[in-house]
């Protein structure tokens, strides 16, 4: 059973200030629609250095632990164009307090040749643990080098904006989701965009 998402309770008040925080800079449907290499509005295309993912419903069917056949292509051309560490997969599962001796972070590892990220906080509050990582691994040093991709709105692209880096949006994923939180962030971006509220840039 996951554990209750703290972070996220506690973040998602600043979306009643200031909304934009939740819009991304790139909207696609699927991983398989991600541009490599990155690119995202005018940036240069190797402005972007490191790329965070998240697992569920983006690369990964949910509660899966391998990547989705119809994105293996995808993924091996992902993995080609930002090789090593430049590759950091962030769950809310797999590498957290919630993870047993992080067996699943192991697994999956394994499964798709990534790193985990260990952390303790879940998104969207781990962002200066995932920004330690890319400056131990030399890496680099600026958010605004960073795009992460995520299919959830009020965590991954929230997390993405307060830490000042680029967010991808997975709009369907590999299903789309019925949920009642998933159903409200569709109908949130909506209302935004109508009204003409843009995501703040790095």
């Amino acid at each position: 059973m996951v554990a209750w998402n703290l972070s996220a309770t506690v973040n998602i008040v600043r979306l009643l200030f200031k909304p934009e925080l939740c819009l991304p800079h790139l909207n696609v449907p699927s991983f398989n629609q991600i541009p490599i290499p990155v690119v995202i509005q005018s940036i240069p295309n190797d402005k972007i250095k490191a790329i965070v993912l998240d697992k569920d419903n983006c690369f990964a069917k949910d509660h899966d632990d391998k990547v989705w056949f119809e994105y293996e292509k995808q993924w091996e051309s992902l993995k080609a164009a930002y090789p090593n560490a430049q590759l950091l997969i962030v769950s809310n599962s797999a590498g957290t307090n919630d993870d047993d001796q992080h067996k699943q972070a192991k697994i999956l590892e394994e499964r798709t040749g990534v790193c985990v990220l260990r952390h303790s906080t879940k998104k969207p509050g781990c962002h200066d643990e995932i920004m330690q990582y890319f400056i131990d691994n030399k890496i680099c040093s600026k958010p605004n080098e960073v795009a992460m991709v995520g299919d959830r709105l009020f965590t991954d692209i929230f997390m993405a904006n307060i830490m000042g880096c680029y967010g991808i949006w997975l709009s369907t994923g590999v299903e789309k989701s019925d949920s009642l939180i998933c159903r409200i962030e569709r109908f949130v971006y909506g209302k935004l965009v109508a009204r003409g509220y843009e995501p703040p840039m790095p």
